[in-house]
């Protein structure tokens, strides 16, 4: 079912005051590399193929992707969080200077090693390329005592002049439920939306407005099989609202869209946008949860963040690797098709 012209219209005016907006995000910064290789041929030594070298790249990821998101969308990102003293650290700084995001709340530590993950792809020349095999380069530990309170103080600081703040939990340590609940203790939070993402334990935090997480975070959060069956997709959503006191839910669901949840509203079942032959997922939940929270901060309700996040979530997907959505791309995504929704 088609929505009307207005909407169009409002979503619109919304995306456009995206450059009005300010917000937060703290989070776990993640590089991601991706190293390109031609297939030359099969080894002596074992049964594996040898790449020919071709290319390399390192573009933000986790918490810096939904970073670079918010960038491309025009929004003002304030980012909160940590880099290891090496290359991939520096890469990730030199990309957010470029893109003129302000990096004094990114702290650099020599005791800490940047995430790092690395996709080798392989192809013949002329064909597409397929991820051979990921390697992640992974902290330790999480960061030390003194560092994350140097991330609450700057956050703190960051929040007070935000419309919203972003948390992109991705289990490295930045981005935990204590460190959400001491930036909320003297962060005068009150008026600020939270909205988070959060890999694996959704459930522990508190005092969050709104959350983004996909259909199988949601089944492992509430230990049940959600499958094709819309009452219980129905009733997880509901659980997850009342557990967390959320406003606002949004569950992403691959190829089948996205579910919006506001409080006593019916949930709204929106179609993905655009083909469902999707090129490459990776990075998708930061590109929705960044679209979502600008929406939100700019004055949208449940349903419209999530039409728009829903637009950019099928946009990105048909790019290759870590991937952004822009203003301009968003508008004309809008315009193209207006905005769907399932009945039920």
């Amino acid at each position: 079912m088609s929505k009307h012209p207005k909407e169009t219209e409002r979503l619109k005016k919304i995306i456009e005051s995206f450059p009005k907006i300010t917000i937060t995000v703290v989070g776990d910064l993640v590089a991601d590399e991706f190293v390109f290789g031609e297939i030359s041929r099969v080894s002596r030594e074992a049964p594996v193929l040898i790449l020919k070298h071709r290319d390399r790249t390192v573009v933000p990821g986790g918490g810096a992707n939904a970073i670079n998101n918010l960038a491309d969308l025009g929004v003002n990102v304030l980012p909160v969080g940590v880099v290891g003293d090496d290359e991939p650290g520096r890469l990730l700084l030199k990309g957010f200077r470029h893109k003129r995001i302000p990096v004094s709340g990114v702290l650099k530590d020599k005791s800490y090693t940047t995430v790092t993950k690395t996709r080798i792809l392989a192809g013949m020349a002329h064909t597409a390329r397929q991820q051979v095999v990921r390697v992640d380069r992974e902290p330790e530990a999480e960061p030390n005592r003194h560092l994350k309170r140097e991330l609450v103080l700057a956050a703190r600081e960051y929040a007070r002049v935000s419309d919203a703040l972003l948390v992109s939990d991705y289990g490295y340590g930045a981005a935990t439920p204590g460190i959400l609940e001491a930036i909320r203790q003297r962060g005068r939070l009150d008026q600020v939306p939270v909205v988070l993402d959060s890999r694996h334990r959704m459930l522990d935090y508190s005092g969050v407005t709104a959350a983004t997480p996909n259909e199988p975070e949601v089944e492992e959060a509430m230990g049940m099989r959600i499958g094709h069956d819309w009452a219980r997709l129905c009733a997880a959503g509901a659980q997850v609202m009342a557990q967390m006191k959320l406003q606002s839910l949004v569950i992403t669901r691959g190829r089948d869209g996205m579910v919006a949840f506001a409080g006593q509203h019916k949930p709204v079942d929106i179609p993905i946008f655009g083909s469902d032959e999707v090129a490459d997922v990776t990075g998708a939940g930061d590109t929705v949860i960044a679209t979502f929270t600008a929406a939100m901060a700019a004055g949208a309700s449940t349903e419209e963040a999530a039409q728009l996040a829903n637009y950019a979530g099928g946009i990105v997907v048909m790019k290759r690797g870590t991937a952004t959505v822009s203003q301009q791309e968003l508008l004309h995504a809008l315009e193209k098709a207006p905005p769907a929704t399932r009945p039920h």
